[in-house]
């Protein structure tokens, strides 16, 4: 059994392509959310089933994560088409920046790379909408661990950012910011940065449980490790499973959402496993 995020932890995030103002804020609003309380059920409420593993101490996952600093790569320095490994150059590339470089922090630092709309990255729309895993010593100079996760919402909504668009092949219209050919609206008036969300929340428990790829899966090979999120995709409330993301609750507006945030912020996240009910959890559940 490896390590766990166990202690606090110092969020940088790299703003890789170029952003909408809008979108980085309620990111930001989210990672807030993870340690700060709000009305229950609350992101930190949910966080709270992600610090129920441990590592071989009997540490827990961590609830102190501190957004601690900011880079922002709007000319492109590694292209628009990026291939997996090249998530560890661009964390290279803003550790080395000046004179506004972000601190190499191999102690307590976690590094999350967000990749805008016109960047085209390795399995991204295919295989994957996210992924964490470490760096190697040999491009950044430490072993750091790190997730990247892109804005779906021009290249595949329907992938990425469901229930907010109706899947590519189903022959629906693609989402739009009024909610009006989405499957569910988007409580931040955006489904790719609200699809974006709950893929960045997924990255998030499974780096902090399973951070060196030798801590908390199941399967054989740690190459491909089934984790504690991926064993609740598409899981977001009661009931939910094989397409239906369950009970949650709906605004005024019908926007839908299962957890409250900071600023009065509301979010979609999917559920994790939750090692002592030994089922997906997540605080809205109602059984």
């Amino acid at each position: 059994m490896g390590p766990v995020l166990a202690g606090p932890v110092n969020l940088y995030i790299i703003w890789y392509g170029r952003w909408n103002r809008n979108h980085q804020a309620t990111i930001r609003d989210f990672i807030y959310s993870l340690s700060y309380s709000s009305p229950y059920p609350s992101v930190s409420d949910w966080w709270r089933t992600v610090r129920l593993y441990t590592d071989q101490t009997g540490s827990n996952v961590t609830g102190n994560i501190v957004l601690s600093g900011e880079f922002y790569d709007y000319r492109y320095s590694h292209g628009r088409y990026l291939s997996r490994l090249a998530m560890q150059s661009i964390i290279k590339s803003a550790v080395t920046a000046h004179p506004r470089a972000l601190p190499l922090n191999p102690h307590n630092g976690l590094y999350l790379v967000l990749t805008s709309g016109d960047v085209q990255v390795q399995d991204f729309c295919r295989a994957v909408c996210g992924f964490h895993y470490f760096t190697f010593p040999t491009i950044v100079g430490v072993t750091v661990p790190y997730a990247w996760v892109g804005y779906s919402g021009t290249q595949c909504p329907g992938m990425c950012a469901y229930p907010f668009a109706w899947p590519k092949y189903s022959g629906k219209p693609p989402p739009s910011t009024n909610g009006g050919n989405n499957i569910m609206r988007a409580p931040n008036g955006d489904p790719g940065v609200d699809g974006m969300i709950s893929v960045l929340a997924h990255e998030l428990a499974e780096v902090s449980s399973n951070p060196f790829i030798n801590a908390w899966y199941a399967g054989d090979d740690p190459t491909s490790p089934t984790e504690i999120a991926d064993l609740c995709l598409g899981v977001y409330g009661t009931g939910g499973g094989g397409g239906f993301v369950g009970k949650v609750n709906k605004d005024s507006w019908g926007d839908g959402y299962n957890v409250n945030g900071v600023k009065g912020r509301r979010f979609l996240v999917q559920w994790v496993w939750n090692p002592v009910k030994r089922r997906c959890f997540g605080p809205n559940a109602i059984d």
